[in-house]
């Protein structure tokens, strides 16, 4: 079966993804992929082309991993074949000596993923009425640009951006309406426009200012931030010892 083509949809989609990360992992290329429903080799070669440094997968698995460890990961992954998640596998594989992340690579260059359980879905707070929404598909529908329809929805435009690739998700619509002006200040702090975060989730920050959950964490990490469901400043100050 022949791979998607890469649009600017869906390359705005697979940018919005990524978030800040630099250089890309293989697990949040995995994600990518699975995400867009695509090859993991797609995604890093497109990655590549705009400019993104990729993590190599050999260079992300043969480091850690002696091959005891990893015949011992294969033999747990594939014995109990969907009862864990990547975190799960974590916790109970080698004292949780190893990162999920570093799991994920793992089990994806040995090609074990379809032996992971997927993880529960996060139920994301809403921060759009259902009239509203109806009014966002029906201007989508109707070509709108973004400005127009965050003008209408008094929202703003990287609000509209983010609930637009919420929207494409679901299905609710076929593609990312367009910005009609695109050199938009680039000093501008999305973070700083909603005020007090800690009582929000990073799922309905993500919503908020267009970014995915991966890209808020890392803002949230990198200024040392916490929300009701992601301690940023505990992060930082592990990243920092």
């Amino acid at each position: 079966m022949a791979l998607p083509k890469w649009t600017d949809e869906r390359t705005d989609q697979l940018v919005s993804f990524i978030g800040d990360e630099s250089p890309v992992s293989q697990a949040t290329v995995a994600e990518a992929a699975d995400q867009l429903e695509t090859s993991t080799r797609s995604v890093s070669s497109k990655l590549r082309k705009m400019g993104h440094e990729v993590e190599l997968a050999s260079a992300s698995t043969s480091r850690a991993f002696t091959e005891a460890q990893e015949s011992t990961l294969s033999t747990f992954v594939q014995d109990n074949s969907g009862e864990y998640t990547y975190s799960q596998i974590a916790e109970n594989f080698e004292g949780g000596a190893f990162t999920a992340k570093s799991i994920q690579g793992k089990i994806l260059s040995m090609e074990l993923t379809d032996h992971v359980k997927p993880a529960p879905k996060v139920e994301t707070v809403r921060t759009y009425s259902e009239s509203e929404e109806e009014t966002f598909v029906q201007m989508v529908n109707e070509g709108a640009y973004v400005e127009a329809i965050a003008d209408a929805l008094d929202r703003s435009v990287n609000s509209v951006r983010g609930k637009a690739l919420s929207l494409l998700r679901s299905g609710d619509i076929d593609a990312i309406p367009r910005q009609e002006h695109t050199k938009g200040s680039a000093k501008e702090d999305p973070l700083a426009d909603l005020g007090d975060i800690s009582g929000m989730t990073v799922e309905a920050i993500a919503e908020a200012i267009g970014k995915t959950a991966r890209g808020v964490k890392t803002m949230l990490t990198r200024r040392g931030l916490s929300t009701a469901d992601y301690d940023g400043a505990a992060k930082a100050a592990k990243a920092a010892q």
